[in-house]
Order: structure tokens, then sequence, then C-alpha cells
């Protein structure tokens, strides 16, 4: 006992609470299942009783159909019209009078009531074992079977016997002797036999048996009425105590619930058998469910109690560490990722304090070096300042000139060109621009390219006077008229007509422009719209243009491809018709 608690002394802080918590946990399983077997323990006894109360009922429900049977049985027997026709077979009769008699006496079994939803059917014979049968499940007897219902039936001289089922018929049967009461003489005129459908009886009658395995056994005293053979020993159901009653029994490894009652109409005993799992199938779930689920919810408290004695340890054991380096000489406080969300508890305020403490070491330390990070940054930034654009144009007005004196003119006008397409581009910083201005810095473009390609490039613009004066995106066709040379143009040999057209409809401005080149297949116009292809040259992309048209007027507007392999290419703006002051 001393090493035990020296060791429990000795243990770390989240240690002892797992213990503590593990030993409470425990306790408490040991009582809950103890109230539970008591509470399920008096449950099955309830469920064993009010099984029984509805065996039972089912039971007496049988005994009256059967009872019904064997009124049915007396009613055809004793029927003036078949006592009438079966004296006079009797008396014999011409082949035509027996088939009129014959259908006669089946319409009158009939008529009394022997297609009875629980008659297989309803069998007579006459003094010549002549057969007048009745019912869809009929079935032939034959003279040894026949010989055996009257011999049974003789010994109670016109009252009702039960016939057990046999290997060619499972059925059981209400049969009797038909005698003459003309004049009471009681004279034997034929014999009737009823069979009953007990599986259907049984399945319709026995209430509350939710069981496809469920079996009725009728005895009287230690021999089976029905069925004929039974696969569960009959001494077993012959010893059971009392008129009525219930008792789970084991058969073969297997529980039954076998509740009986003795028939207060005759001298039989009901016996229903049921599987014990199929009907305490659900509570046994219900325990093992509770058991799993307190299996699960004991876990589950045992993994939250280590969380929990972590979290109230694993602070101060993170603030030893960083005390350690610091005591090694290291004042470069490391701060973890959730260290800001630390509880204002003892351990988070500890952390903090600390925290605190070693940046104030540090500051002077780091004032200095990021001083120094801060002047080096602002020297470099000064020196990418130095080049501007008028340095580039001076130097494009330097290169012209020296083309003028050598008699360049192709090159001076190239060098004007690049330098007014460059003034116009930096120079405009409004995001839209009027429609004659992005026409000018494409004629600069143009310009230049025509040196390049010379006769090859045909260049062309429809456009109205009047939507000259519109107002579109900056840079919005240019890029298009440079794609059209990438894509077009320098795929071929012979010359490549370039257009740019616009019009109005429906209150939108629409400005294309379009070229005679190779094409492009479908696939590859939907990966430059979306981007995934980067343009050729410099120029921007069709999905760059088609955002900042978007972003400027809205999802209804864009821009539209239209091409073919060996057919060209036709790119649409669609934009709003928006007229701009022709003074700006």
């Amino acid at each position: 006992m001393p090493n035990l608690k020296a060791l429990y002394t000795n243990l770390r802080i989240k240690y002892k609470m797992f213990v503590l918590i593990s030993v409470i946990m425990l306790v408490v399983a040991v009582l809950a299942i103890i109230i539970q077997q008591y509470a399920f323990d008096f449950y099955d006894q309830e469920i064993y009783k009010q099984s029984s109360k509805a065996l039972s009922l089912s039971s007496i429900s049988i005994e009256n159909e059967l009872k019904k049977m064997e009124k049915l049985t007396f009613m055809l027997a004793t029927d003036s019209t078949i006592q009438k026709y079966l004296r006079s077979i009797k008396s014999g009769l011409s082949d035509y009078d027996n088939y009129v008699v014959q259908l006669t006496v089946k319409e009158r079994m009939v008529n009394i009531g022997a297609l009875d939803k629980y008659v297989l059917s309803a069998q007579l014979y006459d003094v010549n074992d002549n057969e007048y049968a009745v019912g869809a499940n009929s079935i032939t007897v034959y003279p040894d079977r026949l010989s055996v219902y009257k011999k049974l039936t003789a010994v109670n001289k016109g009252g009702n016997t039960w016939i057990a089922p046999y290997s060619n018929d499972k059925s059981l049967i209400a049969a009797r002797e038909v005698r003459s009461f003309q004049q009471l003489k009681l004279d034997y005129i034929g014999t009737l036999a009823l069979r009953i459908d007990m599986a259907k009886l049984f399945h319709d009658l026995a209430k509350g048996m939710n069981s496809n395995d469920a079996q009725l056994i009728i005895m009287k005293n230690d021999e089976a009425v029905y069925p004929e053979a039974s696969a569960f020993p009959i001494d077993t159901l012959s010893a059971l105590p009392g008129d009525e009653g219930y008792k789970v029994i084991r058969y073969e490894g297997k529980p039954y619930f076998v509740t009986y009652i003795a028939s207060t109409y005759t001298d039989w005993t009901y016996y229903t058998l049921i599987p014990f799992d199929d009907i305490f199938d659900r509570v046994a779930k219900v325990k093992n469910t509770i058991i799993v689920i307190f299996i699960v919810l004991f876990v589950v408290i045992l993994i939250i109690a280590v969380g929990f004695a972590n979290g109230i340890t694993e602070p101060i054991e993170r603030l030893n560490a960083k005390m350690k380096r610091v005591q090694l000489g290291n004042f470069e406080y490391n701060e973890e990722p959730n260290e800001r969300a630390l509880a204002m508890d003892e351990a988070g305020q500890m952390h903090r304090n600390f925290r605190i403490m070693v940046e104030r070491i540090n500051e002077l330390i780091h004032e200095n070096y990021v001083k120094q990070l801060t002047i080096r940054d602002t020297e470099f930034k000064a020196l990418q300042a130095q080049i501007n654009p008028h340095f580039l144009y001076n130097t494009l007005e330097s290169i012209n000139w020296s083309a003028k004196l050598n008699n360049q003119t192709h090159i001076s006008q190239m060098v004007e060109a690049l330098g007014s397409l460059l003034r116009t581009s930096i120079n405009l910083k409004e995001p839209l621009i009027p429609l004659s201005k992005e026409l000018d810095i494409i004629n600069h473009y143009i310009t230049i390219q025509k040196y390049r390609f010379e006769e090859r490039l045909d260049f062309q613009v429809d456009m109205p006077e009047k939507l000259l004066h519109c107002s579109i995106p900056k840079l919005s066709l240019q890029p298009l008229v440079e794609n059209a040379i990438n894509y077009g143009l320098e795929q071929m040999i012979d010359t490549c007509m370039i257009k740019i057209h616009a019009y109005v409809e429906n209150g939108l401005l629409y400005i294309a422009v379009e070229d005679n080149g190779p094409g492009m297949e479908e696939p590859f116009v939907a990966q430059l719209l979306s981007g995934q292809v980067k343009p050729k040259g410099s120029g921007l992309g069709l999905k760059n243009i088609e955002d900042r048209i978007k972003l400027l007027y809205g999802e209804t507007y864009g821009l539209k491809v239209e091409s073919e392999l060996n057919g060209g290419t036709k790119v649409t703006l669609m934009l709003p018709y928006e007229m701009r002051d022709s003074d700006v």
C-alpha cells in the first residue's frame, strides 16, 4: 500500500487526473450494470406474462374456429336434402338419377357453407363409396384411407371425430358418419370428411406471433392430434405442469418460448411454440445497444479526460521548455501558433508574462537590425525609380534622328510609330477611351507590322463616323489585332486580310476584328477564352479582355469568338452604346 501511494504521488499531474476519472467511471459502470440487470429482469417477466396472454387468446380463437368447423359438419350431415338423396342412393338409382343427385348434393354442400375460407375441401361418401367433393383443394382419398375414416367415425356413431394428418395430407380432418334420422332409424347412409387448413388458421389467428417459425401443436393426453409428426419432442410438452402457463424450453441448443392452455370444450391442450429470439430479439438488441453505448461512452470520456488533463498540464510543460532555452542563452522567443488564444488562467498568464519579458530583452537587439534593412530597401527602390518614361522617349528620339541622318526612312517611321504607341498607352490614364484613340494605337502598331510583313498584311477599317466617339475599354482592340497577326498572318504564306468594323444593334455596340487566316479548332478557342493558353507575343489574353469588360459593364457584356479550320477567325466585342463628347 505505501508503494502504491508513493507511485501515485510521483505521477505527473495529467496521469493522476486520468487515474481519478477512470476509478469514478468504473464505479459508475458497476452500479449501472447492476441496476440495468434488475430492470431488464423485471421487464422480461412482464413481457413473458403479456406474451402468454396474447398466445392464450390466440389458442382460444383457434378453438372457437374448430368448434365452428364441427358445427359445419353437423349441419352438412343433418341437412334434410342431403339426407334425402343419400337414402335414395342407398335404395338404388339409375345412372342419370345418380348424376342429378351428385350435382344437387354438391350444390347443397356449397350453400350450407362447405367453402369456408379455412376449409380446404368437404368430401362426402355415400354407401357405395361414391365421392361428392367441393372445394378447390380436394384430394383423392384412396380406399384404404377411406376405410380408416369409417373405422374412426364408427366409434362415435354419428358424432364428430377429429382425424390427425398423415403423410399424404397435412390437414386436420373433422369427420362423422351420416345417419338417417327418418323415423329415428339412424341407418348409416354415408361418411363426411371436412379438411381444415390449419396452417392458414394458425397464421390468421395467432395474434402477437411475429415469427415465421411459430408452431401450433394440439395434443390429446400424450398423443399429437395436430400435426401428425412434430420435430419438437412431445414428451417435453406433456410434462409441463397445470392446464395453462408458459415456459422457456431449449431444444437442439435453441430456446423456445412455449405457452399452453387446456381446452374447456375438448380434452385437447393447445401448445404454441415460438423461437425465443424472435420474440425478444428487440429486447436483446436494446440490451446490446446499451452495453455498446456505455462502452463507447466510457472510451469517449476517457479520451476527454486525457484531453482535459493535457489541456491543464501541457501549457506548463511548454513554458518549462521555453525557460530552459532562455537558461541556455537563447533569447529568441518562438511564439507558438495558438499562443495568442491561451486561456486567461494562471498558465496562460505565465506564458504572456514570459513572452513580454523576452520581447523586451530582444527589442534593443533587433532595433538596429531592422533600421539597416529599412535603409537598404529604400536605396534599392530609389535605384529602380531612376529609369522613367522620359529617358525612354529621349532614347527613341535619338534613334529616330540617327535613322533620318542615314536616310533610313523606314526605321525612322517605325521608331516614330513605336514612340507614339508608347506615349498613347502610357499617358492615357482613364480605363475608358474613345474608339478613335484606340484606333490611333492600332494604326501605330500596324505601321510597325507593315514594315515587317509588307504586302502580306492587308489591314482595313470600316467604321462609321458617328461611332468614333463611343467609349470602349483601353487596349481592348489592339490585343485582338495582335492575336490576328500571331495566329493568322504568321501561319500563312498568302496575304492576310485583317478588318475592323463596328455596328449598333438593340442598344449594343458590336466591334469585330476579323481575319481570313487558317482559323482555330473549337477546343483551342475554349482554352484561349478560359486563359489556359498564354497568347503569343506580348499581347493580352482573351480572358483578360473579357474579365475587364465584365468588371466595367456587368455579366451581360463580353466577347464572342467564331473560328473554324481554314475558315478564318472573328472576335466580336459586345459593349454598351455610350457616346462621348467629341471635344474630350
